[in-house]
């Protein structure tokens, strides 16, 4: 009979680190992004490590695999795939707010997610045939794929083809000081319209920083950025050690909760019986989600479906390239089969078909959308039922 008291415990611990993982992920994210300016890094390069970047996600990955557990870690990269855009994007639709009946996505738009499409096949064909494959070596092929295309993007900005990309998964809560002023000029490193964490109006018409200032434009495509206007400083900037103690407090507070997430998760699946690939594609996938689902849902509330493409590409290519390469590069033969062969056709095939939809949305008429987003809303409760009930037990 499972011991109660522990899994309650298991639950309280998973649910405050749940919360000091996207504070260490904020605090890490911003402060790099600070402390790149500083030193001279280009700008491109900082919107890189920073817009569409699962580093929370990376970290759970991480402690999964090092406890022995690459299943759950497989697990929770699919079903965050899924949710992304089952979960996230469709909410982003159903509340999307414009005059405009036409398509509301441009040709960009189309591009990404075409281009999302094709790594989402790609990996599913590499997981549904991964008991003939050399795993270390794939896993490797996909680690060199993920900087192939960050450097692939970075070519493109240098070159003027691209915007910067400024759909950040963290929000700069860190950018005021703590006395909540407003950061220095050259501390101010260019946000998104929206970020998932820190809103400042919800008027859809005169779209804003985070803290209330005007910007310049709109975006145009998933990649674009409106020209942001910096804040005049009302207190004095902090210095590069300020920066520098902040980025290892949240490298730290990343750390430790990912320990603590990854650890109480192990614990809740071995002490209710639930398969480790079911807990994460249901459970861990969908917590470490939510960021994504905000973020979807107030850009659709603020009309910016660019921000709403951006955020879920960006989170998927990184997902299925540097953590499912992660993850591959951990096996070896006395794991592989126990990390890799948890997931199924099923789940591949929601993650392929849930691809595939996104690719039909950016093509359709607004006045559809919202029925569509439903539509793949309902879709995706009924597949977390159905991982519930047939693959839930152990």
């Amino acid at each position: 009979m499972p011991d109660i008291d522990t899994i309650l415990y298991s639950i309280a611990a998973f649910i405050c680190a749940l919360f000091v993982l996207e504070y260490g992920a904020d605090k890490f994210i911003d402060h790099t992004a600070i402390i790149a300016k500083r030193t001279g890094i280009p700008q491109a390069l900082i919107a890189l490590l920073t817009a569409g970047a699962e580093w929370e996600e990376l970290a759970v990955v991480i402690f999964c695999v090092v406890r022995g557990r690459p299943s759950l870690a497989l697990g929770n990269v699919v079903g965050s795939a899924i949710s992304n855009i089952l979960g996230a994007f469709s909410l982003g639709l159903m509340f999307y707010r414009s005059h405009d009946e036409g398509t509301i996505f441009d040709k960009s738009a189309v591009r990404y997610t075409i281009a999302q499409m094709v790594v989402v096949l790609l990996a599913a064909v590499l997981l549904y045939f991964r008991g003939y494959l050399q795993l270390r070596v794939l896993g490797g092929v996909l680690v060199a794929a993920f900087i192939v295309y960050v450097g692939t993007i970075f070519w493109a900005i240098t070159r003027g083809s691209l915007a910067a990309p400024e759909g950040s998964d963290s929000e700069s809560d860190s950018e005021r000081d703590s006395d909540g002023g407003s950061v220095g000029e050259e501390e101010y490193v260019d946000r998104p319209i929206l970020g998932s964490r820190s809103y400042g109006t919800t008027n859809a018409r005169d779209p804003r920083t985070i803290a209330g200032d005007d910007i310049t434009s709109q975006h145009s495509s998933p990649l674009d950025c409106g020209n942001v206007q910096p804040r005049q400083s009302s207190t004095t900037r902090h210095g590069l050690l300020y920066h520098l103690s902040c980025l290892v407090l949240g490298f730290l507070a990343l750390t430790i909760s990912a320990y603590v997430l990854s650890h109480a998760a192990t614990t809740l699946t071995d002490s209710l019986g639930i398969s480790d690939a079911a807990f994460g594609i249901v459970v861990l996938s969908l917590a470490t989600t939510l960021p994504e689902k905000l973020v979807a849902t107030v850009s659709g509330i603020r009309g910016h479906a660019g921000i709403m493409v951006a955020n879920t590409v960006g989170s998927n290519i990184f997902l299925l390239t540097l953590c499912l390469g992660v993850i591959w590069l951990s096996e070896d033969d006395t794991n592989s089969s126990h990390g890799s062969g948890s997931i199924t056709g099923l789940e591949l095939g929601i993650m392929v078909a849930s691809a595939a939809t996104m690719s039909l949305a950016v093509l359709l008429r607004r006045s559809l959308l919202r029925y569509l987003g439903c539509g793949m809303l309902i879709a995706y409760g009924g597949f977390i039922t159905v991982e519930l009930v047939f693959k839930g037990r152990s």
